[in-house]
């Protein structure tokens, strides 16, 4: 009798289409934009089919060169009277004009601004010519102002509805998650997006760097929420994405208002998950910092940063986006990222999410959720629901089934 061997499962991701798999996990992250119309598929594929690895700014002045294609579009379309394909062309530009800006080499470049205007630029007359119900809103935070956008829900006269107040975390932008706000608004929530210190437009425009403490940053935002009589500020969903699943924990660790947390993923130490990852990558680089030799470590760190084109990048984005100079200093600051002495000071009702194929901060959300003292619930994403990877890119869909069908079964 004839023995039937098993055929392998063959495995969608990783694409194929990039070495470095930080590049193939940001491709798809804007690929998966197609289900929220911020990007197209053949647009992204062509950009990809033209990017150099081996040239530090290909990634960037490609999807640079997409994006004015896409804008000049959005302009014959818009001088045709097609307000409604300006519209959607602009919002297209916007997303790509994020990718280009998504890994560049110098931070302090003037292009970096430039490029973020036209972000901004282009976003706003998408969602102006698409008649989403939004407005441009700038929060009161320590003298100066954080941007975002308020999407209000159709709620009756003098009624209140829940608001969902969403950040990302170390690389999107708040204009990258508008699928968010959209089933948000059509779920009967108000929905805040915003951009805090060390995010998108805040960082690029304001120079205000990551901090750990982001309790500091959630009160203000919850404040300034207040002002909206239509807002039930007591049936609050804080949601943060990436390194936002450590943020928003928290968050809560000290701001009561909010009602109900959603960390994907999950995050108890932040700290443990770059030290990790930098161990992985350069192995015998981490015990000279902990040893306390930091001239030594910086002087290692950089003969890696002239080596590795991919070292070089990560960490000079990391120093910039967290206000230092030096690798060590970076590493130092870096401890304060962890809420293992706090975290059974959360009291809000949280949602911890994870990925069997989480890249970045493995085994973290099994911490927190066990760490965790309040009433909780997990989430894992598998291969066979396809959203496995970190955030669930391209797989938009069963995330938002499943944790928007959380937040309905426990705003009440």
């Amino acid at each position: 009798m004839e023995t039937k061997v098993a055929t392998p499962k063959k495995s969608w991701y990783p694409l194929g289409l990039f070495n470095d798999p930080v590049l193939e996990s940001v491709f798809l992250f804007y690929l998966g934009g197609t289900w929220q119309k911020l990007s197209d598929i053949g647009e992204c594929f062509d950009t990809a089919s033209r990017i150099d690895e081996k040239n530090e700014y290909s990634w960037s002045d490609e999807w640079t060169q997409t994006a004015d294609r896409l804008s000049a579009l959005g302009d014959s379309c818009l001088s045709s009277h097609h307000q409604l394909t300006a519209g959607e062309s602009y919002l297209r530009a916007s997303t790509y004009y994020r990718a280009a800006l998504h890994r560049y080499p110098d931070p302090a470049a003037v292009i970096v601004k430039q490029l973020s205007h036209k972000v901004i630029e282009h976003y706003n007359k998408a969602l102006t010519l698409l008649a989403v119900p939004y407005e441009s809103v700038s929060i009161p935070y320590e003298g100066t102002c954080l941007p975002g956008y308020f999407l209000r829900a159709p709620v009756k006269h003098h009624k209140k509805a829940p608001v969902i107040i969403f950040h990302s975390g170390r690389d999107a932008w708040a204009e990258d998650n508008l699928w968010i706000a959209t089933y948000a608004v059509k779920r009967g929530y108000h929905c805040l997006l915003f951009d805090g210190p060390g995010q998108g437009k805040v960082i690029r425009l304001q120079g205000i760097p990551f901090r750990p403490d982001w309790e500091h940053v959630i009160t203000p935002v919850l404040d300034f929420l207040e002002g909206y009589r239509e807002v039930d500020i007591n049936r609050s969903v804080l949601m943060g994405f990436s390194m936002g699943g450590f943020l928003a924990p928290r968050a809560v660790t000290s701001e009561k208002r909010i009602k109900l947390c959603v960390a994907n993923p999950g995050v108890l130490s932040w700290t443990e998950s770059i030290y990790t990852s930098l161990n992985y990558l350069i192995p015998g680089l981490m015990p000279i910092f902990h040893a306390g030799d930091y001239d030594l470590f910086d002087e290692k760190m950089k003969a890696c940063m002239e080596e590795n084109a991919f070292v070089r990048w990560g960490i000079i984005d990391e120093m910039w986006k967290h206000g230092v100079n030096k690798p060590s200093v970076l590493l130092l600051k870096l401890q304060h990222y962890t809420i293992e002495n706090s975290v059974k000071n959360i009291t809000c009702h949280t949602l911890v999410v994870d990925g069997t194929g989480e890249e970045f901060s493995r085994g973290q959300a099994e911490k927190l959720y066990n760490a965790l003292t309040c009433p909780k619930d997990f989430i894992l994403f598998t291969e066979e629901d396809t959203g496995y990877l970190h955030c669930q890119p391209g797989a938009l869909s069963v995330s938002y089934t499943r944790i928007f069908n959380w937040i309905d079964t426990n705003i009440r």
